[in-house]
């Protein structure tokens, strides 16, 4: 008899945690804010930087989470925070066979959804690996029509001491973090994304916000643990939120959506506004 009332709590158990990381958690957005003290700040006082990435949109909610009236949710939200930056660290796309109800291709469906995010500085975006393995040129010229900032190994002035500066993704390929911040200059402030966090490795030092996407977190985070995979060149410890190397600091967006399993445990997905300022002393 207790060994029966055992197998049924152990189903039970198994079944919720299925419920949970299949059917809840990837669909449980959290909207974070977080406040970064920038030493020597010399950009707008509490400039609002939002960042949202691994959007991933399908035409297969049940596996891939993200569909377009999933997204418009989403966009909403984050115009209605009033960012004065919006930044976009690619993986806009996650079917190889994604078939547009809304316009002629899947990257012009795609490029229109988030040409509705609205922010006064801007609407910048570098390319993911699936993106490039849909078709780079497409995808960039598909965002560029909808007035987003495409950056790839190069810097954009929003005024003379602030920059966005895109690096290219690291495991297609295009990654060249000192070409890309070869035109920022030396005094002034960047606000710079990669697609890959691996690329931080070689990016020259940053007075700034640093972000990344690509992880999602690892999708699955055990206690004690952290996540077992991190896809990538990066290290696994590198998988969420703030990491260093050397006098260089990063954040690891979770992103949006999800890729390979549908699923997310103690990973949810995120989009991040930043508040920028200058540090005390």
């Amino acid at each position: 008899m207790w060994r029966r009332f055992r197998r049924l709590a152990l189903l039970v158990a198994v079944l919720l945690v299925l419920v949970w990381t299949v059917g809840i958690e990837p669909r449980w957005v959290a909207a974070r804010e977080i406040e970064v003290a920038v030493p020597k700040w010399a950009g707008p006082p509490g400039l609002k930087v939002a960042v949202a990435s691994d959007w991933h949109f399908t035409k297969r909610p049940l596996r891939r989470v993200m569909t377009v009236e999933r997204a418009r949710r989403i966009v909403a939200e984050i115009n209605a925070a009033r960012p004065d930056v919006i930044l976009l660290p690619g993986d806009f796309i996650a079917d190889a066979d994604y078939r547009p109800e809304h316009a002629a291709t899947p990257e012009d469906e795609i490029a229109q959804e988030l040409g509705r995010l609205k922010a006064p500085l801007g609407v910048f975006a570098v390319l993911g690996n699936h993106d490039w393995w849909h078709d780079g040129p497409r995808f960039m010229a598909a965002l560029r029509r909808q007035g987003i900032v495409v950056l790839e190994n190069e810097a954009r002035a929003i005024d003379a001491n602030l920059w966005v500066v895109g690096v290219g993704d690291h495991s297609t390929g295009h990654s060249r973090p000192r070409e890309a911040m070869a035109g920022v200059p030396a005094r002034a402030q960047a606000l710079v994304m990669m697609h890959d966090p691996a690329s931080l490795f070689d990016l020259p030092p940053v007075q700034g916000l640093v972000v990344a996407a690509h992880t999602h977190g690892g999708q699955i985070r055990l206690p004690f643990i952290g996540a077992p995979v991190v896809p990538g060149a990066a290290p696994r410890e590198w998988a969420h939120g703030w990491v260093a190397h050397g006098d260089r600091q990063m954040y690891v967006t979770s992103g949006l959506g999800v890729s390979i399993l549908p699923v997310r445990f103690n990973s949810r997905p995120e989009w991040v506004l930043f508040r920028l300022a200058g540090a005390m002393g």
